[in-house]
């Protein structure tokens, strides 16, 4: 059998490459047929930005990693030699700001750039205005995959089809909803400044008033690899 070209992603990477390479994998820097995020949910979030539609498999190597299976590193990776996995398409996020694009597999956050200050925005859900004006800190637009994560912490909830959107410390009260996962959703600055960044990139893109971010489902998919028994 032909062994799978993979790279390693992670700060500590070198801890199991010989685990790796003992598994019948062969490491390679570019071209993968795999792409091993050896890390936590950040490290898996970093993998995915630099290996956009490579299939991910997640091993653990942080105590903080909601995202990694129950299983051994070193059993998930015979499975995967074996042939014992599938791989899931799951749905990614697309961020328009008029001059800068962006793809989430987490969430989107639309966050008030200053602390001391809250923002004011609008938003629509295909094309149809939820409420009026809203004011508070910001909103996160969630995937099912990402649900678990910020999300969470404002809803005390997640979900497992379509799209979170939940409001972030609003000043009237807001219902946080689950869309349907082709929905399209507009925010516009009414207030600012905002920013607004996708799952734990580095760069994200400021927003001033009358500003415009726009969030539909990305024509992507994030691949993850999920083991078989």
């Amino acid at each position: 059998m032909k062994k799978l070209r993979v790279v390693i992603f992670g700060r500590d990477s070198k801890k199991v490459s010989r685990l790796v390479k003992n598994s019948g994998f062969t490491l390679v820097k570019s071209s993968p047929d795999f792409v091993i995020s050896y890390g936590g949910d950040g490290t898996l979030m970093q993998a995915e930005h630099k290996f956009p539609g490579t299939p991910k498999i997640i091993l653990k190597g942080s105590p903080i990693c909601k995202r990694c299976l129950s299983n051994s590193n070193e059993e998930i990776l015979k499975r995967v030699t074996r042939g014992n996995f599938k791989v899931e398409n799951l749905v990614k996020l697309e961020v328009g700001t008029g001059t800068k694009n962006l793809t989430a597999i987490n969430d989107v956050i639309v966050h008030n750039k200053d602390p001391r200050h809250a923002i004011r925005y609008r938003l629509w859900i295909n094309n149809e205005l939820i409420g009026n004006e809203i004011i508070g800190d910001g909103v996160v637009i969630a995937t099912p995959f990402g649900s678990t994560g910020y999300y969470r912490s404002i809803t005390d909830s997640f979900f497992e089809l379509g799209i979170g959107v939940a409001f972030n410390n609003s000043t009237e009260q807001s219902d946080h909803m689950v869309i349907r996962e082709d929905s399209r959703i507009k925010i516009k600055i009414v207030r600012g400044p905002a920013v607004v960044f996708a799952d734990n990139q580095e760069t994200g893109a400021n927003l001033e008033t009358n500003h415009e971010v726009m969030i539909t489902r990305s024509p992507q998919k994030f691949k993850f690899v999920n083991v078989l028994a």
